[in-house]
Protein backbone atom coordinates (compact mmCIF):
# COMPACT_ATOMS: atom_id res chain seq x y z
CA UNK A 1 0.00 0.00 0.00
CA UNK A 2 1.37 3.38 -0.97
CA UNK A 3 2.47 5.61 1.88
CA UNK A 4 1.95 9.33 2.14
CA UNK A 5 4.83 11.56 1.13
CA UNK A 6 5.74 15.20 1.71
CA UNK A 7 6.16 17.85 -0.95
CA UNK A 8 6.72 21.57 -1.19
CA UNK A 9 3.99 23.88 -2.45
CA UNK A 10 3.52 27.63 -2.51
CA UNK A 11 0.49 29.43 -1.06
CA UNK A 12 -0.68 32.99 -1.65
CA UNK A 13 -0.99 34.77 1.70
CA UNK A 14 -3.79 36.98 0.38
CA UNK A 15 -6.22 34.53 -1.21
CA UNK A 16 -4.83 31.05 -0.46
CA UNK A 17 -4.07 30.19 -4.11
CA UNK A 18 -1.91 27.04 -4.32
CA UNK A 19 0.90 26.61 -6.82
CA UNK A 20 3.65 23.99 -7.28
CA UNK A 21 6.19 26.77 -7.97
CA UNK A 22 6.84 30.30 -6.82
CA UNK A 23 5.32 33.11 -8.88
CA UNK A 24 5.80 36.84 -8.63
CA UNK A 25 2.13 37.67 -9.19
CA UNK A 26 -0.74 35.57 -7.87
CA UNK A 27 -3.13 34.47 -10.66
CA UNK A 28 -6.01 34.42 -8.18
CA UNK A 29 -5.93 37.90 -6.59
CA UNK A 30 -3.31 39.57 -8.83
CA UNK A 31 -1.21 40.60 -5.81
CA UNK A 32 2.59 40.71 -6.06
CA UNK A 33 5.12 38.85 -3.87
CA UNK A 34 2.54 37.09 -1.71
CA UNK A 35 3.64 33.45 -2.24
CA UNK A 36 5.20 31.59 0.68
CA UNK A 37 6.73 28.11 0.67
CA UNK A 38 5.17 25.40 2.83
CA UNK A 39 5.68 21.66 3.23
CA UNK A 40 2.54 19.55 3.01
CA UNK A 41 1.95 15.84 3.32
CA UNK A 42 0.14 14.14 0.49
CA UNK A 43 -2.07 11.36 1.70
CA UNK A 44 -2.29 8.05 -0.09
CA UNK A 45 -4.87 7.89 -2.85
CA UNK A 46 -4.92 4.08 -3.03
CA UNK A 47 -8.06 3.88 -1.00
CA UNK A 48 -11.16 5.32 -2.61
CA UNK A 49 -13.65 6.86 -0.20
CA UNK A 50 -17.31 6.64 -1.00
CA UNK A 51 -19.25 9.86 -0.74
CA UNK A 52 -22.77 9.74 0.52
CA UNK A 53 -25.16 12.65 0.53
CA UNK A 54 -26.40 13.75 3.93
CA UNK A 55 -29.90 14.13 2.57
CA UNK A 56 -31.85 14.63 -0.62
CA UNK A 57 -33.00 17.92 -2.12
CA UNK A 58 -35.87 19.68 -0.36
CA UNK A 59 -38.37 22.33 -1.41
CA UNK A 60 -37.81 25.87 -0.25
CA UNK A 61 -41.38 26.08 1.05
CA UNK A 62 -40.83 23.07 3.35
CA UNK A 63 -37.99 24.77 5.28
CA UNK A 64 -39.07 26.28 8.59
CA UNK A 65 -37.33 29.41 9.82
CA UNK A 66 -37.43 31.20 13.16
CA UNK A 67 -35.80 34.23 14.68
CA UNK A 68 -32.46 33.38 16.24
CA UNK A 69 -32.27 33.82 20.01
CA UNK A 70 -29.37 36.19 20.51
CA UNK A 71 -27.25 36.46 23.63
CA UNK A 72 -26.74 40.09 24.67
CA UNK A 73 -23.32 41.08 25.96
CA UNK A 74 -24.62 44.10 27.93
CA UNK A 75 -22.22 46.20 25.86
CA UNK A 76 -24.55 48.19 23.63
CA UNK A 77 -21.83 49.26 21.21
CA UNK A 78 -20.77 45.65 20.60
CA UNK A 79 -24.35 44.40 20.37
CA UNK A 80 -25.07 47.12 17.80
CA UNK A 81 -22.17 45.99 15.59
CA UNK A 82 -23.13 42.29 15.94
CA UNK A 83 -26.69 43.07 14.89
CA UNK A 84 -28.37 42.75 18.30
CA UNK A 85 -26.19 40.27 20.16
CA UNK A 86 -24.31 36.99 19.78
CA UNK A 87 -25.97 34.35 17.61
CA UNK A 88 -25.53 30.82 19.04
CA UNK A 89 -23.31 28.68 16.82
CA UNK A 90 -21.72 31.66 15.08
CA UNK A 91 -18.03 32.07 14.28
CA UNK A 92 -16.75 35.65 14.74
CA UNK A 93 -13.31 36.88 13.63
CA UNK A 94 -11.90 39.94 15.46
CA UNK A 95 -8.89 41.66 13.87
CA UNK A 96 -6.85 44.71 14.78
CA UNK A 97 -3.37 46.15 15.27
CA UNK A 98 -1.19 44.90 18.13
CA UNK A 99 -2.03 46.62 21.41
CA UNK A 100 -5.29 48.08 20.11
CA UNK A 101 -7.39 46.31 22.77
CA UNK A 102 -8.78 43.15 21.15
CA UNK A 103 -8.00 40.90 24.12
CA UNK A 104 -9.25 43.52 26.58
CA UNK A 105 -12.56 43.85 24.73
CA UNK A 106 -13.14 40.09 24.63
CA UNK A 107 -12.16 39.70 28.28
CA UNK A 108 -14.76 42.32 29.20
CA UNK A 109 -17.33 40.41 27.11
CA UNK A 110 -16.43 37.27 29.06
CA UNK A 111 -16.90 39.16 32.33
CA UNK A 112 -20.41 40.33 31.47
CA UNK A 113 -21.51 36.99 29.98
CA UNK A 114 -20.22 35.10 33.03
CA UNK A 115 -22.03 37.52 35.36
CA UNK A 116 -25.26 36.71 33.49
CA UNK A 117 -24.76 32.98 34.14
CA UNK A 118 -23.34 31.93 30.76
CA UNK A 119 -20.55 29.35 30.63
CA UNK A 120 -17.52 30.96 28.98
CA UNK A 121 -14.17 29.40 28.04
CA UNK A 122 -11.19 31.69 27.29
CA UNK A 123 -8.41 29.86 25.42
CA UNK A 124 -5.12 31.70 25.07
CA UNK A 125 -2.11 30.68 23.02
CA UNK A 126 -0.17 33.88 23.65
CA UNK A 127 -0.46 34.61 27.37
CA UNK A 128 -0.02 32.56 30.52
CA UNK A 129 -2.73 32.20 33.17
CA UNK A 130 -0.95 34.73 35.41
CA UNK A 131 -0.75 37.29 32.61
CA UNK A 132 -4.48 36.96 31.96
CA UNK A 133 -5.14 37.24 35.69
CA UNK A 134 -3.17 40.51 35.89
CA UNK A 135 -5.14 41.99 33.00
CA UNK A 136 -8.42 40.79 34.50
CA UNK A 137 -7.67 42.48 37.83
CA UNK A 138 -7.58 45.87 36.10
CA UNK A 139 -11.04 45.24 34.64
CA UNK A 140 -12.84 44.10 37.80
CA UNK A 141 -14.39 41.06 39.44
CA UNK A 142 -15.07 37.88 37.46
CA UNK A 143 -17.58 35.09 38.05
CA UNK A 144 -16.56 31.43 38.33
CA UNK A 145 -18.54 30.82 35.14
CA UNK A 146 -15.42 31.95 33.25
CA UNK A 147 -12.77 29.24 32.72
CA UNK A 148 -9.26 29.86 31.41
CA UNK A 149 -7.22 27.42 29.33
CA UNK A 150 -3.75 27.99 27.87
CA UNK A 151 -3.13 25.65 24.93
CA UNK A 152 -2.18 25.75 21.26
CA UNK A 153 -2.83 22.12 20.25
CA UNK A 154 -6.15 22.17 18.40
CA UNK A 155 -6.92 18.52 19.17
CA UNK A 156 -6.69 19.14 22.92
CA UNK A 157 -8.71 22.32 22.53
CA UNK A 158 -11.44 20.44 20.65
CA UNK A 159 -11.62 17.76 23.36
CA UNK A 160 -11.84 20.43 26.07
CA UNK A 161 -14.68 22.21 24.28
CA UNK A 162 -16.61 18.96 23.78
CA UNK A 163 -16.17 17.91 27.41
CA UNK A 164 -17.04 21.28 29.01
CA UNK A 165 -19.67 22.40 26.43
CA UNK A 166 -19.42 26.17 27.12
CA UNK A 167 -21.81 28.63 25.49
CA UNK A 168 -19.10 31.02 24.31
CA UNK A 169 -15.43 30.31 23.46
CA UNK A 170 -12.65 32.87 22.90
CA UNK A 171 -9.61 31.80 20.82
CA UNK A 172 -6.66 34.19 21.27
CA UNK A 173 -5.24 33.95 18.68
CA UNK A 174 -5.80 31.82 15.57
CA UNK A 175 -2.18 32.34 14.42
CA UNK A 176 -0.87 30.46 17.48
CA UNK A 177 -3.05 27.37 17.00
CA UNK A 178 -1.72 24.28 15.24
CA UNK A 179 -3.28 21.11 13.90
CA UNK A 180 -1.10 18.00 14.15
CA UNK A 181 -2.50 16.73 10.84
CA UNK A 182 -0.88 19.69 9.06
CA UNK A 183 2.90 19.59 8.85
CA UNK A 184 3.50 23.32 8.37
CA UNK A 185 4.33 25.73 11.20
CA UNK A 186 1.71 27.60 13.30
CA UNK A 187 0.59 30.81 11.66
CA UNK A 188 1.13 29.51 8.13
CA UNK A 189 -1.58 29.61 5.50
CA UNK A 190 -2.34 25.88 5.82
CA UNK A 191 -2.48 25.94 9.64
CA UNK A 192 -4.72 29.01 9.82
CA UNK A 193 -7.11 27.61 7.23
CA UNK A 194 -7.34 24.13 8.74
CA UNK A 195 -7.61 25.43 12.32
CA UNK A 196 -10.46 27.73 11.35
CA UNK A 197 -12.20 24.84 9.59
CA UNK A 198 -12.02 22.71 12.76
CA UNK A 199 -13.37 25.56 14.91
CA UNK A 200 -16.18 26.16 12.43
CA UNK A 201 -17.25 22.51 12.68
CA UNK A 202 -17.22 22.76 16.49
CA UNK A 203 -19.30 25.95 16.45
CA UNK A 204 -21.92 24.64 14.03
CA UNK A 205 -22.01 21.10 15.40
CA UNK A 206 -22.29 21.99 19.11
CA UNK A 207 -24.12 25.33 18.78
CA UNK A 208 -21.26 27.19 20.51
CA UNK A 209 -20.42 30.80 19.70
CA UNK A 210 -16.69 31.13 19.03
CA UNK A 211 -14.73 34.39 18.84
CA UNK A 212 -11.38 34.19 17.02
CA UNK A 213 -8.69 36.85 17.45
CA UNK A 214 -6.69 37.40 14.27
CA UNK A 215 -3.43 39.27 13.75
CA UNK A 216 -3.29 41.86 10.98
CA UNK A 217 -0.72 42.60 8.29
CA UNK A 218 0.99 45.94 7.70
CA UNK A 219 -1.81 46.76 5.23
CA UNK A 220 -4.35 46.38 8.06
CA UNK A 221 -6.04 43.16 6.88
CA UNK A 222 -6.28 39.91 8.82
CA UNK A 223 -3.12 37.84 8.38
CA UNK A 224 -3.58 34.57 6.53
CA UNK A 225 -5.51 33.62 3.40
CA UNK A 226 -8.49 35.71 2.31
CA UNK A 227 -10.55 32.51 2.44
CA UNK A 228 -10.42 32.85 6.24
CA UNK A 229 -12.83 35.80 6.10
CA UNK A 230 -15.17 33.81 3.85
CA UNK A 231 -15.33 30.89 6.29
CA UNK A 232 -16.48 32.86 9.35
CA UNK A 233 -19.92 34.37 9.90
CA UNK A 234 -18.79 37.80 11.08
CA UNK A 235 -15.61 39.82 10.62
CA UNK A 236 -14.98 42.70 13.03
CA UNK A 237 -12.08 45.16 12.81
CA UNK A 238 -10.87 47.08 15.85
CA UNK A 239 -9.51 50.38 14.56
CA UNK A 240 -7.82 53.43 16.01
CA UNK A 241 -4.46 54.74 17.11
CA UNK A 242 -3.25 52.77 20.12
CA UNK A 243 -1.65 55.98 21.45
CA UNK A 244 -5.05 57.73 21.42
CA UNK A 245 -7.93 57.04 23.80
CA UNK A 246 -10.71 56.12 21.36
CA UNK A 247 -11.32 52.84 19.53
CA UNK A 248 -13.77 52.01 16.74
CA UNK A 249 -15.22 48.54 16.19
CA UNK A 250 -16.40 48.08 12.62
CA UNK A 251 -18.15 45.11 10.98
CA UNK A 252 -16.92 44.38 7.43
CA UNK A 253 -18.94 41.17 7.16
CA UNK A 254 -21.99 40.01 9.10
CA UNK A 255 -24.35 37.24 8.08
CA UNK A 256 -26.73 38.13 10.90
CA UNK A 257 -26.86 41.92 10.71
CA UNK A 258 -25.79 45.13 9.02
CA UNK A 259 -22.19 45.79 7.98
CA UNK A 260 -22.57 49.57 8.26
CA UNK A 261 -22.77 49.90 12.04
CA UNK A 262 -19.81 50.92 14.18
CA UNK A 263 -19.16 50.86 17.91
CA UNK A 264 -17.11 53.56 19.63
CA UNK A 265 -15.09 52.84 22.77
CA UNK A 266 -12.70 54.82 24.94
CA UNK A 267 -9.63 53.13 26.41
CA UNK A 268 -9.31 53.79 30.12
CA UNK A 269 -7.18 52.39 32.91
CA UNK A 270 -9.96 49.98 33.90
CA UNK A 271 -10.59 48.78 30.33
CA UNK A 272 -12.78 49.89 27.44
CA UNK A 273 -15.71 52.21 28.13
CA UNK A 274 -18.58 52.70 25.69
CA UNK A 275 -19.05 56.12 24.08
CA UNK A 276 -22.80 56.72 23.89
CA UNK A 277 -22.55 60.03 22.00
CA UNK A 278 -19.69 59.75 19.47
CA UNK A 279 -20.47 63.14 17.88
CA UNK A 280 -19.89 65.04 21.10
CA UNK A 281 -16.83 62.93 21.81
CA UNK A 282 -15.27 63.68 18.39
CA UNK A 283 -15.87 67.45 18.70
CA UNK A 284 -14.19 67.84 22.10
CA UNK A 285 -11.34 70.35 22.01
CA UNK A 286 -12.45 72.04 18.80
CA UNK A 287 -10.66 75.40 18.32
CA UNK A 288 -12.62 78.67 18.28
CA UNK A 289 -12.34 81.33 15.57
CA UNK A 290 -9.77 79.28 13.63
CA UNK A 291 -9.70 79.28 9.84
CA UNK A 292 -9.73 75.99 7.97
CA UNK A 293 -12.11 74.25 10.39
CA UNK A 294 -15.71 73.13 9.84
CA UNK A 295 -17.97 70.36 11.11
CA UNK A 296 -19.40 67.79 8.69
CA UNK A 297 -21.76 64.86 9.21
CA UNK A 298 -21.17 61.25 8.16
CA UNK A 299 -23.54 58.30 8.48
CA UNK A 300 -22.23 55.04 9.92
CA UNK A 301 -25.12 52.64 9.47
CA UNK A 302 -28.12 54.25 11.19
CA UNK A 303 -25.94 56.52 13.35
CA UNK A 304 -25.02 60.08 12.29
CA UNK A 305 -21.57 61.18 13.50
CA UNK A 306 -20.41 64.80 13.48
CA UNK A 307 -16.73 65.32 12.67
CA UNK A 308 -14.40 68.28 12.59
CA UNK A 309 -12.61 68.62 9.25
CA UNK A 310 -9.43 70.66 9.34
CA UNK A 311 -7.49 72.05 6.39
CA UNK A 312 -4.24 73.97 6.20
CA UNK A 313 -3.17 75.76 3.02
CA UNK A 314 0.36 77.18 3.17
CA UNK A 315 2.65 78.63 0.53
CA UNK A 316 5.08 75.98 -0.65
CA UNK A 317 8.83 76.31 -1.09
CA UNK A 318 9.02 73.07 -3.07
CA UNK A 319 8.86 72.47 -6.80
CA UNK A 320 6.10 69.92 -6.14
CA UNK A 321 3.83 71.10 -3.30
CA UNK A 322 2.83 68.61 -0.63
CA UNK A 323 -0.61 67.03 -0.51
CA UNK A 324 -1.49 65.18 2.70
CA UNK A 325 -4.78 63.56 3.77
CA UNK A 326 -5.34 62.00 7.19
CA UNK A 327 -8.62 60.21 7.81
CA UNK A 328 -9.89 60.17 4.22
CA UNK A 329 -8.85 59.02 0.78
CA UNK A 330 -5.80 60.88 -0.53
CA UNK A 331 -7.00 60.66 -4.15
CA UNK A 332 -10.36 62.12 -3.15
CA UNK A 333 -8.62 65.18 -1.72
CA UNK A 334 -6.68 65.65 -4.97
CA UNK A 335 -9.96 65.40 -6.91
CA UNK A 336 -11.59 68.11 -4.76
CA UNK A 337 -8.52 70.35 -5.16
CA UNK A 338 -8.82 70.00 -8.93
CA UNK A 339 -12.51 70.98 -8.75
CA UNK A 340 -11.61 74.13 -6.77
CA UNK A 341 -8.89 75.04 -9.27
CA UNK A 342 -11.18 74.58 -12.26
CA UNK A 343 -14.58 75.78 -11.02
CA UNK A 344 -13.63 78.54 -8.54
CA UNK A 345 -10.28 79.65 -10.02
CA UNK A 346 -8.73 79.05 -6.60
CA UNK A 347 -4.99 78.85 -7.27
CA UNK A 348 -3.58 76.07 -5.09
CA UNK A 349 -0.87 74.72 -7.40
CA UNK A 350 1.83 76.64 -5.50
CA UNK A 351 0.60 75.76 -2.00
CA UNK A 352 0.96 72.84 0.36
CA UNK A 353 -2.45 71.45 1.34
CA UNK A 354 -3.04 69.34 4.45
CA UNK A 355 -6.46 67.84 5.24
CA UNK A 356 -7.22 66.09 8.52
CA UNK A 357 -10.28 64.58 10.18
CA UNK A 358 -9.81 65.39 13.85
CA UNK A 359 -9.87 62.52 16.30
CA UNK A 360 -8.14 60.06 13.97
CA UNK A 361 -11.32 58.46 12.64
CA UNK A 362 -11.27 57.35 9.00
CA UNK A 363 -14.27 58.18 6.79
CA UNK A 364 -14.85 57.06 3.20
CA UNK A 365 -18.35 58.48 2.71
CA UNK A 366 -18.52 61.16 -0.05
CA UNK A 367 -20.97 63.22 2.06
CA UNK A 368 -18.00 64.94 3.73
CA UNK A 369 -16.82 66.37 0.38
CA UNK A 370 -18.55 69.71 0.93
CA UNK A 371 -16.97 70.06 4.36
CA UNK A 372 -13.51 69.40 2.93
CA UNK A 373 -14.03 71.99 0.18
CA UNK A 374 -15.21 74.68 2.61
CA UNK A 375 -12.36 73.97 5.02
CA UNK A 376 -9.78 74.36 2.22
CA UNK A 377 -11.36 77.61 1.02
CA UNK A 378 -11.49 78.92 4.61
CA UNK A 379 -7.80 78.22 5.17
CA UNK A 380 -6.80 79.61 1.78
CA UNK A 381 -8.58 82.91 2.54
CA UNK A 382 -7.63 82.79 6.24
CA UNK A 383 -11.30 83.38 7.00
CA UNK A 384 -12.88 81.54 9.95
CA UNK A 385 -16.26 79.82 9.55
CA UNK A 386 -18.94 80.33 12.19
CA UNK A 387 -18.61 77.51 14.75
CA UNK A 388 -22.39 76.90 14.61
CA UNK A 389 -22.28 76.02 10.89
CA UNK A 390 -22.36 72.40 9.67
CA UNK A 391 -22.03 71.20 6.06
CA UNK A 392 -22.55 67.94 4.19
CA UNK A 393 -22.96 66.94 0.55
CA UNK A 394 -21.17 65.11 -2.25
CA UNK A 395 -19.20 67.19 -4.74
CA UNK A 396 -19.06 66.15 -8.39
CA UNK A 397 -16.44 66.90 -11.03
CA UNK A 398 -18.53 69.73 -12.46
CA UNK A 399 -18.60 71.43 -9.08
CA UNK A 400 -22.20 70.44 -8.40
CA UNK A 401 -23.32 69.46 -4.90
CA UNK A 402 -25.21 66.17 -5.07
CA UNK A 403 -27.78 64.71 -2.71
CA UNK A 404 -26.85 62.28 0.08
CA UNK A 405 -28.94 59.74 1.96
CA UNK A 406 -30.58 60.20 5.36
CA UNK A 407 -30.31 63.99 5.28
CA UNK A 408 -33.07 64.44 7.88
CA UNK A 409 -31.18 62.34 10.47
CA UNK A 410 -28.04 64.40 9.86
CA UNK A 411 -29.91 67.66 10.44
CA UNK A 412 -31.52 66.36 13.63
CA UNK A 413 -28.12 65.33 15.00
CA UNK A 414 -26.78 68.80 14.21
CA UNK A 415 -29.75 70.41 16.00
CA UNK A 416 -29.25 68.17 19.04
CA UNK A 417 -25.65 69.38 19.42
CA UNK A 418 -26.54 73.05 19.08
CA UNK A 419 -25.76 73.86 15.43
CA UNK A 420 -27.95 76.65 14.07
CA UNK A 421 -26.99 76.61 10.36
CA UNK A 422 -26.69 73.62 8.02
CA UNK A 423 -25.33 73.90 4.47
CA UNK A 424 -26.65 70.97 2.44
CA UNK A 425 -27.62 70.02 -1.14
CA UNK A 426 -30.66 71.89 -2.47
CA UNK A 427 -32.39 68.60 -3.28
CA UNK A 428 -32.11 67.49 0.34
CA UNK A 429 -33.35 70.84 1.63
CA UNK A 430 -36.49 70.55 -0.47
CA UNK A 431 -37.14 67.05 0.87
CA UNK A 432 -36.66 68.01 4.51
CA UNK A 433 -38.61 71.25 4.51
CA UNK A 434 -38.34 73.58 7.50
CA UNK A 435 -36.71 72.54 10.77
CA UNK A 436 -37.44 74.63 13.85
CA UNK A 437 -34.35 76.25 15.32
CA UNK A 438 -32.08 75.40 12.36
CA UNK A 439 -31.44 77.51 9.26
CA UNK A 440 -31.10 75.29 6.20
CA UNK A 441 -29.09 76.68 3.29
CA UNK A 442 -29.54 74.65 0.10
CA UNK A 443 -26.71 74.87 -2.44
CA UNK A 444 -26.42 73.57 -5.98
CA UNK A 445 -22.68 74.10 -6.53
CA UNK A 446 -19.48 74.68 -4.61
CA UNK A 447 -19.71 78.33 -5.64
CA UNK A 448 -23.04 78.66 -3.80
CA UNK A 449 -21.54 76.98 -0.74
CA UNK A 450 -18.52 79.30 -0.66
CA UNK A 451 -20.80 82.35 -0.93
CA UNK A 452 -22.86 80.98 1.99
CA UNK A 453 -19.87 81.18 4.35
CA UNK A 454 -18.55 84.50 3.07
Amino acid sequence: MAKGKTSTVYFCQSCGYESPKWMGQCPGCREWNTFVEETVEKKSTAKVHERRAAGGPVCLSSIETKEEDRVTTRMQELDRVLGGGIVPGSLVLVGGDPGIGKSTLLLQVCQKLADDGHEVLYISGEESLKQIKLRAERIGQFSDKLRLFCETNLELIGDTIRNNKPEVVIIDSIQTMYNEDVSSAPGSVSQVRESTSVLMQLAKGLGISIFIVGHVTKEGTVAGPRVLEHMVDTVLYFEGDRHASYRILRAVKNRFGSTNEIGVFEMRESGLAEVENPSQFMLNGRPEEASGSIVACSMEGTRPILLEIQALVARSQLAMPRRTAAGMDYNRVNLLLAVLEKRLNLHLSGSDVYVNIAGGIRINEPAIDLGVVLAIVSSSRDQAIDEKVLAFGEVGLSGEVRAVSQAAQRVQEAKKLGFTTVILPEVCREQIGDVKGVRLIGVRSVGDAVRAIS
